[in-house]
């Protein structure tokens, strides 16, 4: 039997722990993050300690919490087989990997080589594809670089976001993927498949700065920017000198007499229309600077929106 240490946070790490526990894995530790100064539930380390597996949560800040002097001589005394990585957003040291016999598997939402980074969803959807996957492959010294052990496609849906993408596809197929290479390792039949470099690409971490909407863009690329920013960080414009986001949104004809970034219709109940560079964008959700998100028939009461008011 192989002794584990799973690493993870969040709701996909607790359901992955779940599930290799029930695989009937032997998980003789778990790595997670810091308690939530709110008071917000740990689900993995609520899990964890449900069934008297020990729990470290070094301190510090991502991305450096899994570098804390607590980890090497925790890791040591549990001598383990493998490290199992799901929603790890700090950077695992490969001498720490190291210390495990069978090294490390990590979770990737990615078509790997495709993708690579910590926001592999959003840059998928951004660029317009029409699918993406799963990947779970060895750790390596490099960033989602390692060889790989199995990997799945999904479709990406004209309307999906992030979020779709995630929680429906992605989140229950990466939950099934690792408990499935868990498996595979400790019966000796895991496949090692190198990544193809030249088919590689990395993206970073997503910021505000990536998702702001130039209204000059055609309809479908700010449309693919808006579905890929939600539910973070949220594209967004300028509108009376103020930033609002848009959250939600459809490719609509376009007014051949409108300027990009000019709302040139108001819909009962739907939402109104900008110009893009082509097409237009029929914005369906938003938020103001300070509030929550409201449907566009609520902004524009609130607003007093008027046709002709420019997006920037």
């Amino acid at each position: 039997m192989m002794k584990i240490v799973l690493v993870g946070q969040a709701p996909f790490g607790k359901d992955c722990l779940e599930s290799i526990l029930q695989q009937g894995e032997q998980v003789v530790g778990v790595i997670t993050v810091p308690d939530d100064p709110k008071g917000r539930p740990n689900p993995v380390k609520d899990l964890a300690l449900e069934k008297n597996i020990p729990v470290l949560q070094p301190p510090g800040r991502s991305p450096h919490r899994l570098k804390d002097t607590s980890v090497i001589p925790w890791v040591k005394d549990l001598k383990p087989d493998l490290f199992v990585l799901v929603f790890v957003t700090d950077f695992m040291p490969y001498e720490v990997i190291k210390m495990s016999t069978s090294g490390g598997i990590n979770f990737h939402p990615s078509l790997l080589p495709k993708y690579r980074g910590g926001s592999a969803i959003n840059w998928a959807v951004i660029s317009g594809e029409k699918e993406t996957g799963v990947t779970v492959h060895y750790i390596d010294e490099g960033v989602d670089t390692g060889d790989i052990i199995l990997q799945e496609k999904v479709t990406i849906e004209p309307e999906d976001s992030v979020g779709s993408v995630y929680f429906n596809k992605l989140y229950p197929l990466g939950v099934s993927l690792t408990t499935q290479a868990v498996k595979l390792i400790r019966e000796g039949r895991a496949p090692r498949v190198p990544q193809e470099e030249s088919q590689s690409s990395f993206q970073p971490v997503i910021t505000e700065d990536d998702v702001k909407i130039d209204w000059k863009n055609t309809a479908e690329t700010i449309h693919d920017l808006i579905r890929g920013s939600n539910p973070s960080p949220g594209a967004h414009s300028l509108f009376r000198g103020e930033k609002i986001k848009v959250w939600e949104g459809e490719i609509s004809e376009a007014d051949p007499g409108a300027r990009p970034g000019e709302v040139f219709e108001l819909l009962e109940g739907k939402g109104f229309k900008v110009a893009a560079g082509s097409g237009s964008i029929l914005i369906k959700r938003v938020q103001l600077p300070g509030d929550g998100k409201i449907s566009s028939q609520q902004f524009i009461e609130q607003v007093g929106l008027k046709p002709g008011e420019q997006l920037n």
